[in-house]
């Protein structure tokens, strides 16, 4: 009969890791969210830009890659893909082209509060389990952990 393999007790079981926890909360989280968003056409990149720009008017793609924490370049591909779409212009500046101005077409902003229920929903769905406190708690301390290693740039995917 071979031995049963024994734990290495300097090596940590990856369920003790609070990251652990919190990537499969939010892998899962936002797994839901992109089914849902499945039938609107839209990725939950696309809809963290358009979110970003609804509150806003006219914008560069700098400005936004800057605000979202994403490169130029994969903001670039987000504005080309929604742009196709007909949910936001692009305007290039006419005495130079390298400059852009990108605004949320009307479709876009007719768009963006149908993809905030479904965001609402989610976060309903998956979060009702808590109550209004423990949510609040929750959000205290993920902000506290944001304010304290000066977390800047927001995740889209």
């Amino acid at each position: 009969m071979k031995d049963a393999k024994v734990p290495d007790p300097t090596v940590s079981d990856l369920k003790e890791h609070v990251g652990f926890w919190l990537r499969f909360v939010s892998n899962h989280v936002s797994h839901a969210f992109a089914r849902k968003l499945l039938a609107s056409g839209a990725t939950v990149a696309e809809w963290v830009v358009m979110r970003e720009m609804f509150d806003g008017g006219e914008t560069s793609p700098g400005v936004l890659a800057e605000r979202i924490g994403m490169t130029r370049g994969g903001v670039s591909k987000l504005v080309d893909r929604l742009v196709s779409k007909k949910l936001i212009t692009r305007r290039e500046q006419s005495d130079d082209r390298r400059f852009q101005s990108i605004a949320l077409t009307a479709a876009g902003r007719r768009l963006l509060p149908q993809l905030a229920a479904l965001a609402d929903r989610n976060d309903e769905e998956f979060f009702h389990p808590l109550s209004t406190g423990e949510r609040a708690a929750l959000i205290a301390m993920m902000k506290k952990l944001v304010r304290a290693h000066g977390l800047e740039t927001l995740p889209t995917e």
